[in-house]
């Protein structure tokens, strides 16, 4: 569900599933402050008890936490409330308890609001396999209310759409890699709707919330149906957790790989212009000077990224990425 309003209805969604008690809400101190009393009141009107959990940050320490509290409590479903990092506690400690999740995103910055993917820190350098929710409850409201930069974020992840979906027809054809056209199709074209319609992100309109919403589940719904993350996740996506790797905390996620894609569709010899002009309509980084960083990460980072999937044929392999080349390409885009 992704309407305005859509919070107050957690309770009718929740009893429509056949969840009718043992709700365990994850969120952090701050989102908590703005959803507690509509979530609360939903729930007591439709007669499911329920408990709250606050968690600060997305490490397995978090995950460990919430863990225990579902196995002390007995919850019967969890519901995630807040960003990407509660999102993915959520998820992979509902996967791990073997309980359903519901996805209650209160930011549109990354597509883990509904893919089967969650990253955690100190587990791995990448996103790993959880359950997908079972409901999404996105509350245009909300997520309207969140910073911009957010949205502007959930924007790069979308856009990256464009060459993640290049890299898995390029290992589908050198490696003969599987190849999903229906998971392909649905990644890709989330990306082209942004870039159709990016005026009406950055003009903060209720149509533009809601592009980036729906496009982050398509997304998520993508890799479900590819039963990996190969249609939402390329080399751009890699770019990023080595980004995280050797420069923690520069950037969003989102930022990150909006930067990414650019790079690789330079290496694509794609139409990288189109990807430069959609971010900057949007207000997202398309430079390392945007993101605090220094060029000669830029690079450490292009030519580092094969590093974090090493098992995954990307444009990186194909071009024989090496210092030079991911200068080039940073240089000719003008992201250094």
């Amino acid at each position: 569900m992704t309407e305005e309003g859509a919070l107050s209805r957690v309770g009718e969604i929740c009893l429509g599933l056949g969840i009718a008690g043992g709700a365990l809400i994850v969120s952090d101190p701050i989102v908590i402050k703005v959803t507690e009393d509509k979530i609360s009141n939903s729930l007591k009107e439709s007669g499911i008890d329920y408990s709250f959990k606050l968690i600060e940050r997305a490490t397995k320490f978090a995950v460990d936490q919430v863990r225990e509290e579902v196995r002390k409590l007995k919850s019967k479903v969890i519901l995630g409330v807040g960003g990407g990092g509660v999102i993915d506690v959520s998820k992979l400690s509902a996967s791990q308890e073997n309980i359903p999740f519901i996805s209650v995103p209160t930011a549109a910055s990354h597509d883990g609001i509904a893919s089967p993917r969650a990253k955690i820190n100190h587990i791995a350098p990448f996103s790993i396999e959880a359950n997908s929710p079972i409901a999404i409850i996105a509350d245009i409201d909300i997520i309207s209310k969140a910073p911009y930069r957010l949205t502007a974020s959930g924007c790069g992840d979308l856009i990256a759409k464009l060459t993640s979906v290049k890299d898995w027809e390029l290992a589908h054809l050198r490696k003969n890699e599987r190849f999903d056209k229906q998971a392909a199709t649905m990644a890709k074209e989330s990306g082209e709707y942004l870039v159709r319609n990016a005026k009406f992100v950055r003009d903060k309109t209720k149509k533009g919330y809601q592009l980036v919403v729906e496009g982050l589940i398509k997304s998520g719904i993508a890799m479900a149906l590819a039963g990996s993350s190969r249609p939402s996740s390329g080399a751009e996506h890699m770019f990023s957790h080595k980004l995280d790797q050797i420069a923690p905390n520069t950037a969003y996620h989102g930022e990150q790989c909006g930067i990414g894609t650019i790079i690789m569709m330079y290496l694509h010899d794609g139409d990288w212009k189109t990807i430069v002009d959609t971010l900057k309509t949007v207000g997202a980084p398309t430079t390392a000077k945007d993101i605090h960083v220094d060029s000669e990460i830029i690079i450490k980072a292009i030519c580092g990224a094969k590093e974090i999937r090493s098992d995954r044929y990307t444009i990186l392999d194909e071009k024989k990425i090496n210092p030079k080349l991911a200068e080039e390409a940073a240089t000719v885009t003008g992201v250094i």
